[in-house]
């Protein structure tokens, strides 16, 4: 049986995560892993994640978890979500400097202060794609649900899969090879946040 991993380093909506998973993985195990071992024997991994990229950069190195997570990133079908997908990144403004994977080229930026805008960005919005990809099948202009104060800025624009609007465009889905990454939640995205989890699981890169 495949297995789909949901890597646990302390930060993330493991069991929502899980559940969602559960509900559209046609025949697929479903794991909560903490371990390089069980990273390793995945079939397929989605890399949730809340917080800081400091604290979450920390927790990966206390776990052994680095090194596992780069390989599986680049050899399978490999899924970030939302800290997941700017963990991604080579560096963070957050805390003056915070240094991620390094797996995808660019930054992570904080929204900017303005009289009209809120942060933390918080709740349902519009996603277009950018490209076309299997995992944003039938979800073009979809609504999903964010919560961060933070946003990614890759080095490259086709690493762009998909951008929301928050006072300003931003980039709210990546891909890379055999990783796609997004910036909201989908296990909190109701139907349209199961379709993507479900593209996922059937995605063959």
């Amino acid at each position: 049986m495949n297995e789909i991993a949901v890597i646990d380093y302390g930060m993330g909506n493991l069991h929502s995560m899980a559940k969602a998973l559960e509900t559209v993985a046609d025949g697929h195990r479903v794991r909560i892993v903490d371990t390089p071992e069980a990273i390793e024997r995945a079939d397929r991994l989605v890399f949730p994640g809340v917080g800081a990229m400091s604290a979450c950069m920390q927790a990966l190195r206390e776990r052994g978890l680095l090194e596992a997570i780069r390989q599986a990133a680049n050899d399978r079908p490999f899924l970030g979500v939302c800290l997941g997908m700017q963990a991604l990144f080579e560096h963070s403004e957050e805390g003056g400097a915070s240094q991620g994977l390094g797996l995808l080229k660019g930054r992570v930026r904080r929204f900017e202060a303005e009289a009209e805008l809120k942060i933390p960005h918080m709740g349902w919005n519009r996603v277009c794609a950018t490209a076309e990809h299997p995992v944003l099948s039938g979800l073009n202009e979809a609504w999903f649900y964010f919560v961060h104060s933070y946003y990614c800025e890759p080095a490259e624009p086709s690493a762009i899969a998909g951008e929301c609007r928050y006072g300003r465009n931003f980039c709210a889905a990546v891909s890379q090879d055999k990783l796609f990454a997004v910036q909201f939640h989908p296990e909190k995205s109701q139907g349209d946040g199961l379709r993507l989890l479900r593209n996922f699981v059937h995605w063959r890169p």
